[in-house]
């Protein structure tokens, strides 16, 4: 793990071939630690996945330009709409002139086509869009864990879920990649926050995103994860049916 900037923390990992974890620690409101994290895949076009929130942008910058000037980036793609998710999408699509927001059809439709300085590249479910050596591939995902444009990105080659708030950890001092449990920390944070939708149609797309296999789960907040993803993803089924 590379320390970009020492005064914010803010660090950058490779999880995956070419997937790069961007990390922001920060202290919350009340005491305690949380963090927030973006994924560059690095490729002909590159790829951002989250934003951050518009104020760390100028952290989020210097971690990038340590991977790849930023003018190179391709795609601005997230979740959902949230300022975590996409609160700086302008700014990237200002210092990037080739750039695109890269979302689902719904956000594309309800907000991202008034929201964003440049018109998106809106991803029906189950497409697949090639970066050269990297394949991504979109799943509507509505109301998981919230929000009814709410998808994921998988990266075929590596296997790895951009799995934006499932799996979400409190702390700030958390390992950049573990084998270790992330369920039991992020099922005792849902229990405290309460931020999943309770859809009824959770586990058939939890199924949906097992079938793909991950072996690395890309999270936004906490520790990304590396092992076997589906067995992880059914268990998350299991306790939102439970």
């Amino acid at each position: 793990m590379s320390i970009i900037n020492s005064e914010s923390g803010t660090n950058v990992h490779e999880v995956s071939d070419g997937i790069y974890r961007i990390n922001t620690p920060v202290v919350i409101q009340g005491g305690g630690g949380f963090s927030f994290n973006q994924y560059l895949i690095v490729d002909d076009e590159p790829l951002l996945f989250h934003t951050g929130p518009r104020r760390m942008f100028p952290l989020v910058r210097e971690a990038i330009q340590s991977i790849l000037p930023v003018e190179r980036l391709r795609y601005i793609a997230f979740s959902h709409v949230e300022s975590d998710e996409c609160g700086s999408l302008n700014e990237w699509l200002a210092v990037a002139p080739q750039s695109m927001p890269l979302c689902g059809t719904v956000a594309a439709m309800v907000s991202i086509e008034d929201l964003a300085d440049r018109a998106p590249r809106a991803i029906a479910d189950g497409e697949m869009i090639s970066l050269g050596t990297h394949r991504v591939r979109w799943f509507d995902a509505p109301h998981l864990p919230h929000a009814w444009e709410c998808g994921f990105l998988t990266e075929e080659r590596t296997r790895t879920l951009l799995c934006g708030d499932l799996f979400t950890q409190g702390g700030r001092d958390l390992p950049a990649l573990t084998e270790t449990d992330i369920l039991g920390p992020s099922e005792a944070f849902r229990h405290e926050m309460d931020y999943f939708s309770h859809t009824k149609n959770a586990d058939m797309m939890l199924e949906r995103l097992a079938a793909t296999e991950p072996t690395t789960l890309a999270c936004m907040h906490g520790s990304a994860w590396h092992g076997d993803g589906a067995k992880v993803l059914r268990a998350l089924a299991d306790a939102l049916s439970a």
